[in-house]
């Protein structure tokens, strides 16, 4: 799922696709909680956070970030896949996801992706 998100806020779903411009659509993911991992990634991937101070690094399973913050494996995953430039900083901005099934995006009619 991930790469198809990626995909479609890179714009490579569309005949205009162009590396360098931003011709991308907006993603709302809904239901991060009910995303699977494959394999034993459950208890052998390793997240990796700083806090800023020395000595600040803290290290997580992707079974417990799943458990306290689903949304943020979905992100680390699909940002992971964009550039890693300006173009890939301001693509990340247009991914919304969300824990459940809910979100304030309804007035925008989103349309439904089927993966």
């Amino acid at each position: 799922m991930a790469t198809q998100v990626a995909n479609v806020l890179r714009g490579k779903h569309k005949p205009t696709f162009t590396p360098h411009v931003d011709t991308g659509d907006f993603v709302v993911v809904v239901n991060a909680a009910k995303a699977r991992l494959t394999g034993a990634k459950i208890t052998d991937k390793i997240y990796h956070r700083h806090t800023g101070y020395p000595g600040g690094v803290r290290r997580t399973t992707a079974g417990r970030l799943m458990n306290e913050r689903p949304e943020r494996v979905l992100r680390s995953a699909i940002v992971g896949m964009l550039p890693k430039n300006r173009l890939g900083r301001r693509l990340a901005t247009k991914l919304k996801i969300y824990r459940g099934a809910d979100h304030p995006h309804a007035a925008q009619k989103p349309e439904t992706l089927r993966f």
